[in-house]
């Protein structure tokens, strides 16, 4: 199993960037995809989940609204849209499939 992330980079507040997560090495359109973070000194969080049936999502509360999780089957991605940036987004986003973890990409939220 293969998770690579993209996307990351610095942003100012009210921002936007899109994250992908190519996937490769499991059938992808099979599991449950999601995204976390972990900022400095803090532990990693849940930020979103897209189920393999019917494309469900959920979303952690400080997320809610601004983000989007979503997949390309056909292309083994998964995305997350973030807008109106905040500070506190500040983090190193991380890819989860199964029990596999990506290396993550950092988003700063910076003026």
């Amino acid at each position: 199993v293969q998770l690579v992330e993209s996307g990351g980079g610095l942003v100012q507040p009210g921002g936007s960037l899109r994250l992908s997560c190519a996937a490769s090495g499991f059938t992808f359109s099979s599991y449950v995809m999601s995204w976390y973070r972990q900022a400095p000194g803090k532990e990693r969080e849940f930020v979103a989940r897209i189920f393999s049936a019917g494309g469900n999502t959920i979303y952690a509360d400080s997320v809610k609204g601004r983000f989007t999780i979503s997949r390309d089957n056909s292309k083994s991605t998964v995305y997350l849209q973030m807008n109106s940036l905040k500070f506190e987004d500040t983090a190193v986003y991380y890819c989860k499939a199964l029990s596999y973890w990506g290396q993550g990409t950092q988003v700063t939220v910076s003026s």
